[in-house]
């Protein structure tokens, strides 16, 4: 009995996308601490509602003609509680508007650039003779939007948050560092869903990494710029070998190691849980990690 509620309220935190809005939470507040200030909250409240309503909007928008039938469990269990998750979608975009108003003005102006490229990713723009496509149809493009998006709102908004409010300062040099290696982080962790999806990204016409480049040669960026973003975590601030650096390298490793395990799991569980849960993780070992170090 208390297996199936606890599975009932797994499935729910995963499947109507509030893990993954957590997970966008985590990386708000993985970017403050490591720039050394308190999270501003509006930044927090803003990556949890947005991330939420756009996976949601993403979903509803492409919905298959009989999601009851669809391979995903997600995509079953999504449409079978369809009222709730259109009701979480509207009150997460009029959330949005309160807290909009609390940003900066750099910040708004960025906020509604990326909310253009999120709602347009999944509608179908463009028509070649019968066929409709979006913008995550052209080659190449959509693991970098997605990457785009995830890095400038997890990053560069609240770097401009906690500027504003004049509670830290951080060179151009240290911002384009901390940009560059989440990007290159995000990049590896999204590869292995775009494998995962290999087959169905071919039928679709979806041009992604794994589609273009073959899968060997996809795992093996994927380590690559992982490695990039070991470097980059060494160079930032100059702060070498810290707890900071110690913390984040060990989730590293442990997400490298479960990007390579991905060739034989392909469960839902493991992609929407385990591999999202290291932008999690990321923020709980620094806590540990610093801790720790308070102790000694």
């Amino acid at each position: 009995m208390l297996r199936k509620i606890f599975l009932q309220v797994f499935d729910f935190l995963l499947f109507s996308n509030i893990f993954i809005a957590l997970c966008a939470v985590s990386q708000g507040l993985v970017t403050f601490y490591i720039i050394g200030t308190k999270p501003v909250f509006p930044v927090i409240g803003l990556l949890f509602t947005s991330t939420l309503a756009v996976y949601n909007l993403s979903i509803l928008i492409t919905k298959p003609e009989y999601p009851d039938k669809s391979p995903h469990k997600r995509i079953r269990w999504f449409f079978s509680h369809n009222r709730l998750m259109v009701t979480f979608t509207i009150v997460s975009f009029l959330s949005l508007i309160p807290l909009f108003f609390q940003l900066s003005m750099e910040s708004g102006i960025l906020l509604i650039f990326l909310s253009i490229i999120s709602i347009f990713y999944s509608i179908p723009l463009f028509t070649v003779g019968d066929q409709k496509f979006g913008i995550r149809n052209i080659p190449g493009l959509k693991q970098f939007l997605i990457v785009f998006v995830w890095t400038l709102s997890s990053v560069l908004i609240p770097v401009l948050e906690a500027q504003h409010f004049h509670l830290t300062s951080i060179s151009m040099r240290d911002t384009t560092i901390l940009i560059a290696k989440r990007f290159l982080f995000y990049g590896a962790l999204t590869i292995p869903f775009d494998i995962r999806d290999l087959y169905e990204d071919k039928q679709t016409g979806v041009k992604t990494i794994p589609v273009m480049w073959g899968e060997k040669n996809a795992y093996l960026l994927c380590l690559v710029l992982l490695t990039g973003y070991v470097i980059l975590l060494f160079l930032f601030r100059n702060n070498g070998f810290s707890m900071n650096f110690w913390a984040l390298t060990l989730t590293t490793v442990l997400t490298g190691w479960l990007i390579f395990k991905s060739k034989w799991e392909k469960n839902e569980y493991y992609y929407f849980f385990w591999m999202d849960g290291t932008l999690i993780l990321q923020y709980l070992m620094l806590l540990l990690f610093n801790y720790l170090n308070s102790l000694l």
